[in-house]
């Protein structure tokens, strides 16, 4: 989940900030960092790779935080007239004079704004600049105490100030500046969140082309390379990235395209479909100006081999009109990160690589037909037909046309010319039975000798056609019970049984609900415009619950609940109000509840040894890893970390 790290070099800012982000409900999503000025830099750029999407600081941190070119988008909380105005009255009372001789030691972002109010306000200040926090200490050391009554800037500032015996002020923000903070850096994380959305929808629709593209600038510097240009060009990303086309002297692709990317950065006309033979190849080029406000500011040059075009079309002539079934999911596609889901998506690849019958046991709503298409689109039968059947869908007089087909004249109503059974269109692809434990005896003895002969005869023939498949069943009760209780038979129990995976229900998969829960907000949330936060008791209500559904009763909730929720954050009571669906109890299940451990992660095995190193001192603790003890004890209990000292 995308978070804010709020920097303060306070403790009454860091104080403040907690109360704000509880009333605006972003607390759980916030961590809070002391950190001086020194610091913020060093402790900024390590937050660079985590989930951090916003940084909340003041005037000083935010310019030092700028300067730095930290990648992480900063909020700055202003120091308004209002805060100032304040400050300047606490200084007037210092030293009982209405007319003291101020000193105001500022950061540039914030230096002209004091002037114009000094000036408003007719007061004696005198404003030194400051650019580095080092500057802090070289300028008080230079400043004469009979020159200035008080001397007034930030936490720092006044520390330093206060040791070398100047009376001070401190400049601290008000509520008003930090509420909009918080609101700027939540308009930012849904922001980031869209962005890398459509970011990740771009990179994979543009990786999943069969055209090579290449996007050079002006300067004909290389700026993205997709997987196909990558294949053509045999060399990664990685190395062309940033290199000038021209320098590649040895590569003859490259060279050819050079006077063409030429004439099309300086005129800005697009070349279309130019041939060129490279070495043994004819290739197909497309050269288009990229242009912005109507200036050129690059080129993208695809390609693809003309070959592959010619064998493209082919297919697309022979196969189009009748191959109707496509499996569109891959194990990209199943989300989670639980160690059962791993574990079942591991078996499920290994199994794709192999071309025998698998059995898939699963609870309704777990994600069955995603695991089937994904192992099928992993298998050496990716390019065939995946052809799904609901056997319990399907009823007993249907069934024989349906699977096997019919010849002319096979019975009254039967298609002129016959019609191909679903067995027959999956040939050199996969047939997926889901539900194969609702189908009737006969059924299950005709798909026997199917599985026994791998060939079918239509309704109303007398000659067999050989097919070529893969059978996928699936299931969400134990076939076992079912064969001992006569209702499904045993011989084609142990014909399906070859390889088998099992689903796990999602109550038994460890920090998933949470995981989907998270994704599907945020999917549904960006879907329908409609923004919205669930605080810990909302997700510990979600966690608790059963999920007999599992995960397509999870998705739809949080789909209903984003549309019909008006409130933007959601607790266990407002979830419960609009939960008119919801039953404790979970249904039987014929599955084993899973015992995998759950995985240590890297931050929790770093928190689990500053303990250690502390001797359970959480302040201790806290200090080394640089984060606030409220943070430290919310990672605690994420984490599910024990301290088992009393001196905590």
């Amino acid at each position: 989940m995308a978070k804010i790290a709020f920097i303060a070099p306070d403790q009454i800012l860091l104080k403040n900030s907690k109360q704000i982000a509880l009333e605006l409900g972003c607390y759980e999503y916030t961590d809070f960092y002391f950190s001086q000025l020194n610091d913020a830099v060093s402790l900024a750029r390590s937050l660079e790779n985590t989930d951090v999407d916003a940084i909340i600081s003041r005037y000083g941190t935010a310019f030092l935080l700028l300067n730095a070119k930290i990648s992480i988008p900063i909020v700055e909380i202003m120091i308004t007239g209002q805060d100032l105005a304040q400050a300047f009255y606490e200084a007037k009372k210092l030293v009982h004079h209405p007319h003291p001789r101020l000193t105001y030691l500022a950061f540039e972002n914030m230096a002209n704004d004091i002037i114009r109010l000094s000036n408003i306000l007719d007061i004696d200040l005198r404003v030194l600049k400051l650019k580095t926090s080092e500057d802090i200490h070289k300028t008080i050391d230079h400043i004469s105490l009979k020159n200035t009554d008080v001397l007034m800037g930030g936490a720092n500032a006044v520390s330093y100030a206060a040791s070398c015996g100047f009376l001070t002020q401190l400049v601290q923000s008000g509520d008003c500046s930090l509420r909009e903070a918080f609101k700027s850096a939540q308009k930012i994380l849904l922001a980031r969140s869209s962005e890398r959305k459509r970011t990740e929808e771009f990179r994979t629709i543009v990786n999943s082309l069969r055209e090579g593209i290449i996007c050079v600038n002006q300067e004909k510097n290389i700026q993205f390379v997709n997987s196909a240009a990558e294949i053509f060009l045999r060399q990664s990303q990685k190395e062309l990235t940033g290199k000038r086309i021209d320098e590649f002297k040895h590569h003859h692709l490259l060279q050819e395209c050079l006077p063409f990317i030429d004439d099309c950065l300086k005129s800005g006309q697009k070349i279309i479909d130019k041939i060129l033979k490279i070495g043994p190849f004819w290739i197909n080029f497309n050269f288009l100006p990229i242009i912005v406000k109507q200036k050129i500011i690059g080129a993208a040059i695809t390609s693809q081999d003309v070959t592959q075009i010619q064998e493209m079309e082919i297919k697309i002539r022979n196969e189009v009109l009748t191959k109707k079934f496509i499996a569109k999911y891959h194990f990209n596609d199943i989300l989670g990160e639980s160690p059962q889901v791993f574990e079942a998506k591991r078996t499920a690849e290994e199994f794709a690589s192999v071309d025998t019958t698998v059995l898939i046991f699963g609870e309704s709503g777990t994600g069955k037909e995603l695991f089937a298409q994904s192992i099928h689109n992993a298998s050496n039968r990716a390019h065939g037909p995946f052809v799904a059947i609901n056997c319990a869908a399907l009823p007993t007089n249907l069934l024989e046309s349906e699977l096997f087909g019919y010849v002319d004249g096979a019975f009254t109503g039967a298609r002129h010319k016959g019609k191909q059974g679903l067995f027959e269109m999956a040939h050199r692809g996969t047939i997926f039975l889901d539900e194969i434990s609702e189908m009737a005896p006969y059924g299950q003895s005709r798909l026997l000798r199917v599985l026994q002969e791998r060939q079918v005869m239509r309704l109303g023939d007398d000659k067999y056609i050989p097919i070529d498949i893969r059978i996928i069943a699936a299931t969400n009760k134990k076939l076992t019970k079912l064969v001992n209780e006569g209702v499904f038979r045993q011989d084609l129990f142990y014909r399906l049984k070859v390889l088998t995976v099992t689903i796990p229900p999602l109550r038994q998969r460890t920090g998933d609900i949470l995981y989907l829960t998270q994704h599907f907000l945020q999917h549904y949330t960006i879907k329908h415009q409609r923004p919205h936060e669930l605080d810990r008791s909302a997700t510990v209500l979600l966690e608790n619950y059963n999920w007999p559904g599992n995960i397509r009763e999870l998705r739809y909730f949080i789909e209903r609940l984003v549309i019909i929720t008006k409130e933007f954050h959601i607790n266990d009571t407002i979830l419960e109000k609009y939960w008119d669906d919801r039953t404790d109890i979970c249904e039987n299940s014929d599955f084993v509840k899973s015992t995998t451990p759950i995985p240590e992660r890297s931050e929790k095995e770093t928190i689990m040894q500053a303990i250690a190193d502390s001797h359970a001192n959480i302040s201790k603790a806290a200090n080394q890893l640089s984060m606030d003890r409220s943070t430290l004890y919310r990672k605690l209990k994420t984490y599910k970390i024990e301290i088992k000292k009393r001196y905590i």
